[in-house]
């Protein structure tokens, strides 16, 4: 059953099969009926500005021409039109039909087969075969809302820290990066235009910031998370911070309609497009990982945990691009030591592709 019509049809003759076996006061019913006619048309009309409507916002968009347009209003009302010569029919047979046998027209016991197949949609009652005209103008099989995409991203990672420019921080550019891997879902959010998304999943992100000048974080005295100088020298000196946490952004941007027959399909290749958004999630480990000369000998330390870290994380993101390459620049509003003496805040810019 692929029209409008025809599952109006078969609604409305299966409610009057329904209505003779219940022999309702069948005068009352006619009364009924004919209000219904005078709803008919309004209901039809305002079904056509409807889509009228929707028409005139894919055109505004771009996803169709000035032709197409003209051609779409004209089936809409092609299509409106049949219905209310097909609606009216239907309940003119009804009055007939109630008032010629005065309601007393099915026995309780008549089934009522409901078929569709090829040649459209049938009615059975008692046997008795009753088809239904279709035309060709119903409504369009929409793309489906949601798609899912393999997220992964990389970069440049470093902290902003209270009281200092970005240019100050004591990270190194090239040695401090991130990466990011995830799965995330994509829904339109409205039903016959893809304009607007609702961008949301699940992600592992892991931030790393390299010390220069031979740093190395510890806790002091106090409580509070600072950065000392190393006894030795450094050859490295990383700390790595693990993180889950649940991305959401609104995704704008235009993306290509093709129409075949009844179905709309909607694609974002090729097409540019910018999500606006954040995150928050847990911090499921820190670790230091330093590597010095000692007396000319090499030694490593790997230390997990207590500097103090943020447990929580939370924070604002944005990507922009074309198709699946996107520019992507994320920003922590938690600190990342809950004590620190200067309050630093994680910030990653790179590369995201949504595969």
């Amino acid at each position: 059953m692929k029209k409008i019509s025809s599952y109006l049809t078969v609604f409305l003759l299966c409610l009057i099969a329904n209505t003779l076996v219940a022999q309702e006061n069948y005068k009352d019913k006619i009364e009924e009926l004919k209000e219904q006619k005078e709803k008919i048309t309004l209901e039809e009309k305002e079904a056509l500005k409807d889509e009228v409507e929707s028409i005139n916002k894919r055109l505004e968009q771009g996803a169709i021409d000035d032709e197409k347009a003209d051609e779409l209003k004209e089936e809409a009302a092609r299509k409106r039109a049949l219905n209310i010569e097909n609606r009216l029919a239907i309940i003119d047979n009804q009055i007939a039909l109630l008032e010629r046998n005065e309601g007393e027209v099915l026995d309780k016991e008549k089934p009522i087969v409901v078929s569709d197949d090829d040649e459209g949609v049938t009615i059975r009652i008692d046997g008795e075969k009753w088809e239904i005209s279709d035309n060709k103008y119903g409504w369009s099989k929409y793309d489906r809302r949601t798609y899912s995409d393999f997220i992964i991203a990389f970069g440049l990672n470093n902290a902003i820290i209270e009281g200092q420019s970005l240019n100050d921080t004591p990270y190194k550019v090239g040695g401090s990066r991130f990466f990011e891997m995830g799965w995330a879902w994509r829904t339109r959010v409205f039903n016959n235009t893809n304009f607007l998304r609702f961008h949301y999943g699940i992600s592992f992100q892991f931030n790393g910031l390299k010390s220069k000048d031979n740093l190395y974080y510890v806790v002091n005295d106090e409580g509070e998370t600072v950065q000392e100088e190393f006894p030795f020298s450094l050859n490295k000196s990383k700390l790595k911070l693990d993180n889950l946490v649940f991305p959401v952004h609104f995704e704008f941007g235009p993306s290509r309609t093709r129409i075949s027959g009844d179905q709309v399909r909607y694609s974002l290749r090729h097409q540019f497009r910018i999500g606006l958004g954040g995150y928050g999630g847990f911090n499921m480990g820190t670790r230091q990982k330093i590597k010095y000369n000692e007396n000319g000998s090499n030694q490593k330390l790997k230390l997990k945990g207590g500097l103090n870290s943020n447990p929580f994380i939370y924070g604002l993101s944005a990507y922009m691009g074309v198709d699946c390459f996107l520019l992507y620049v994320k920003y922590d509003l938690n600190p990342i030591f809950k004590s620190p003496s200067v309050e630093q805040r994680n910030i990653s810019m790179g590369l995201r592709f949504d595969i």
